[in-house]
């Protein structure tokens, strides 16, 4: 029997933590209230991976996890507590291993991968050599690769797939419709949406959520604070550019370097060689991650034709690529699978590391030169999943995000006191000058992008700080890189964030700031939780995150978690012990997931905002369950509109009574309120 989709929580698995050990863990993700564990890749990858994308032969659980056996004892333990699973797939690439013999047969090798015929080279997931792009489009390649995953399906030992990078496939569209008619009903993919590109109309459950993830930080940002970050970020770097061209440069950059193979290839295929650059700058000058034109039948939409003459690319290949001019569809369709690499690489991992004007904005799938949305913008997004894609997920941390979301929250509030901020860092600039290499290192844009980490994720050890941000330097590709790395620079920045530890006036400062922040950091992070819990779609939890979860981009945010102590926080709050700092969020989580079971019809119901002002989110699901949630610090003036009725308080378990306007100020704790319906 189907298990309905509640809530996910995302488990890493790894050699040190497999199928047995998470199998323990089901008596607390029950207690917590979620409906379906949603496991990390789990086919067979290199021996000791630790995250699974690098995999041999996807016929196979993986081993170093407990293999198939361990599998189905995790699914039978979990659906006979209630819960079922979602396993992240990896369909468009896998690791040019020995171990693996689809890549060392050579009949099956240019069958299953996307070799070059002339050069032997192969299209790679984004930069990585080790990982080369499978065939998805191909019939007989889909159905061995997708052989026992598909019957895990059928069998109800798996009840939904999460599907990594589908935008690496020649097909998505097609891919997803195989999937469909395999009779796999739910399936979620990692599509990143820029904020304003509407996924399409395809046969999936919806996307991972980051779309969700960046609107609800977004709506926590206080847009007047703008100018002033904007001028502050100016005088600190000197760079005066958007970030929509410091983006662009970066893209460019990938394009005409990383990527330059992948679009020497694409001019060979049109006979034309002299025009590989002008590819590179069409690729680099994509609005979105790709187009979806189908050469075969002939489908280009009016998205597709919006992004290509946005994209500013020549008349003879525009045309080409909405099909009005003739042209291989096999330069077509890889042109379509080049473009998602190079606005990857360019965006999230290159530019989101130089231009650090707010670094809450600056996630996966996010846009920082939007700084932050109004109420009706959070609406709109809402009501259309709750119309499009309703079991959409709704994440705020994953594997793959730049910051958790308690730091992201914290980093946010910035804007809540943007004139202490500047003061703030006007001081620190000056303390830590001293501390700098006699080369300079850091630089005065380095050190505001590290003082807005350190602010979102103290306390945090040095030995993370200095690992976080050796990956931060090298991604930012400004003074060093991962390929020509500058020993020197990089030797001074480890040292300064040493000497930050060490000195004395500038960490004293640090945690009077922090601790004046803090409270404005958790009050999002609350906010947020409860809009995760409470809006149209399925909450996906993170490991570790329903308890406080301060992070920073992998491998910090794939830690082991500490769950002896989760289980003791659970414990506490099942024991009736009070919220505390401790266990607020927990607390908050719990009573949610509880509520979407109690409530199960208002949460497959509409979702009807209400008037509140334009500092508070405010809505009815299924007239059942009433949310108010502040955007702002501060005593919450104006009403509550829409609402009457007799209701019971969620979070404090009193009775209220409402007429049909209600002042925001006595209903609102601690920035939220949660109420279901009463009478009747």
């Amino acid at each position: 029997m189907s298990i309905p989709f509640r809530a996910t929580y995302r488990l890493q698995l790894t050699p040190d933590f497999g199928f047995a050990r998470a199998r323990r863990l089901i008596p607390y993700l029950r207690d917590l209230g979620v409906s379906h564990l949603y496991l990390s890749p789990s086919l067979q990858a290199r021996p000791g991976s630790t995250h699974g994308y690098d995999v041999i032969d996807p016929t196979r659980i993986s081993a170093d996890l407990g293999g198939e056996p361990q599998l189905r004892e995790l699914a039978l333990a979990a659906r006979q507590a209630g819960l079922g699973i979602v396993l992240d797939i990896v369909p468009n690439h896998m690791a040019t291993d020995e171990g693996n013999r689809f890549w060392t047969d050579p009949e099956l090798r240019p069958k299953f991968f996307d070799v070059d015929p002339g050069t032997g080279e192969y299209r790679r997931f984004f930069d990585i050599d080790e990982l080369a792009g499978v065939r998805q489009e191909d019939e007989e390649v889909f159905a061995e690769t997708h052989r026992l995953v598909l019957s895990l399906v059928r069998e109800g030992v798996l009840d939904g797939l999460r599907i990594d990078h589908p935008d690496g496939m020649s097909d998505p569209a097609g891919y997803f419709a195989r999937l469909r008619e395999a009779g796999v009903q739910h399936v979620w993919i990692e599509k990143i949406l820029e904020p304003t590109e509407r996924l399409r109309d395809w046969p999936v459950t919806g996307t991972v959520g980051y779309e969700f993830l960046n609107d609800v930080c977004a709506v926590f940002v206080d847009p007047q604070a703008e100018e002033a970050f904007t001028e502050l970020w100016h005088r600190i770097s000197g760079d005066t550019r958007d970030f929509a061209a410091v983006a662009a440069e970066a893209k460019l950059e990938q394009a005409q370097g990383t990527f330059a193979p992948e679009c020497r290839r694409l001019a060979r295929i049109i006979g034309a060689e002299d025009r590989a650059g002008a590819l590179a700058r069409a690729a680099a000058g994509m609005p979105v991650y790709r187009t979806y034109v189908d050469p075969r039948s002939g489908l280009v939409t009016d998205d597709d034709r919006r992004a290509i003459d946005e994209a500013g690319m020549p008349s003879w290949l525009a045309d080409a690529l909405t099909l009005e001019a003739d042209a291989p569809a096999e330069f077509v369709s890889r042109f379509q699978q080049t473009s998602p690499p190079v606005v990857a690489k360019g965006v999230e991992d290159t530019a989101f590391y130089r231009h650090a004007r707010l670094l809450a904005l600056n996630d996966v799938g996010g846009d920082p030169g939007r700084f932050g949305i109004g109420v009706n913008t959070f609406h709109a997004g809402c009501r259309e999943r709750a119309e499009r894609f309703p079991q959409a997920m709704l994440t705020t941390v994953t594997h793959d995000t730049k910051r958790s979301a308690d730091v992201r929250g914290r980093i946010a509030a910035l804007t809540w006191i943007p004139e202490r901020w500047a003061r703030a860092v006007e001081r620190w600039l000056k303390l830590t000058e001293p501390l700098r290499s006699p080369a300079g290192a850091p630089d005065d844009s380095e050190r505001y992008f590290l003082f807005q980490t350190l602010v979102g994720a103290w306390p945090i050890e040095a030995e993370r700080l200095e690992a976080y941000m050796e990956k931060a330097l090298r991604e930012a590709k400004r003074n060093t890189n991962w390929v020509h790395r500058n020993e020197a620079w990089e030797t001074g920045v480890r040292e300064f964030v040493r000497a930050l530890y060490q000195h004395r006036p500038f960490r004293v400062d640090l945690e009077r700031f922090v601790a004046e922040l803090a409270d404005y950091g958790e009050r999002i992070s609350l906010g947020t939780v409860c809009l995760k819990l409470t809006t149209p779609g399925v909450p996906d939890i993170y490991q570790g995150d329903e308890v406080n979860f301060r992070a920073l981009v992998d491998p910090d945010n794939r830690r082991p978690v500490d769950w002896d102590w989760n289980r003791a926080l659970l414990a506490r709050i099942q024991g009736g012990g009070p919220p505390d700092r401790d266990t607020a969020k927990l607390w908050l989580t719990m009573r949610l997931l509880h509520l979407r079971l109690r409530r199960a019809d208002a949460f497959r119901g509409d979702y009807r905002p209400l008037e509140a002002g334009d500092q508070t989110v405010a809505f009815l699901r299924g007239d059942e369950v009433l949310v108010a949630v502040a955007t702002r610090p501060g005593p919450i003036a104006g009403e509550l509109e829409g609402a009457g009725g007799t209701w019971r308080d969620v979070l404090r378990g009193e009775r209220r009574v409402l007429g049909p306007r209600v002042p925001l100020e006595g209903l609102l704790d601690r920035g939220v309120a949660v109420l279901e319906r009463a009478d009747g």
